[in-house]
């Protein structure tokens, strides 16, 4: 990859992966189903297309509406910097609150339910719609051409990179995160990136203004 479409590509890993980690339903289901060993590539990968198609249809779709007016585009930045100060201020919270994320629960021992259950924790999970399709797909009308390809395939390829090693590595980071220093430092590392990626859409909003 160019450098020129590095850094969308980077920057699209990094706010897809900020969102991505958190403590919620659905990362809690695939950590059961790698506790048990069952079925974790089917619910890995189900998760992984899941948010690319969600991705893909904001970049196309939203992206592309917003990038017509500028004055939309300036908005939706502003929107998406409040939204990331907030998320990051969740993430800051639950950092200085922590709470050990429970495994316990048995697992779905047959491929349809498993996929039924995590089809139903992501579709139905407003937020997801709020992440991907609004927020993801409003943030790269930034960018054009090639350069929103990158951000779009950063941003999927966090989803990928975080649902496999969430399932293949849950026998060994759930005893860690069992314990609440561990999200602690996870959680703070999320509003850590959150708060820079705000700064940095604020920055280039006022750069113009500022001349």
């Amino acid at each position: 990859m160019t450098l020129p479409l590095a850094a969308p590509a980077l920057e699209g890993f990094l706010l897809g992966a900020s969102l991505i980690v958190a403590i919620g339903a659905q990362n809690a289901f695939v950590l059961r189903q790698g506790l048990a060993r069952r079925h974790v590539f089917a619910v890995a990968a189900f998760c992984t297309l899941s948010d690319a198609l969600l991705i893909v249809a904001g970049v196309a779709g939203l992206g592309t509406l917003v990038q017509s007016s500028p004055l939309v585009l300036t908005i939706v930045t502003l929107a998406g910097a409040a939204f990331l100060f907030t998320y990051g201020a969740m993430a800051l919270r639950r950092a200085l609150h922590p709470g050990g994320l429970s495994a316990r629960g048995a697992a779905e021992s047959r491929l349809g339910p498993a996929l039924a259950t995590v089809a139903a924790l992501t579709f139905l999970n407003p937020h997801v719609y709020l992440d991907t399709v609004v927020l993801l797909g409003s943030l790269s009308a930034r960018h054009v051409g090639m350069e929103r390809v990158a951000f779009a395939a950063g941003a999927a390829s966090a989803s990928a990179v975080w649902f496999f090693s969430l399932g293949y590595g849950a026998r060994l980071a759930a005893p860690l995160f069992a314990r609440p220093a561990a999200w602690r430092v996870l959680d703070g590392l999320i509003a850590f990136v959150m708060a820079a990626i705000a700064m940095s859409l604020l920055v280039q909003v006022t750069r113009p203004l500022l001349g």
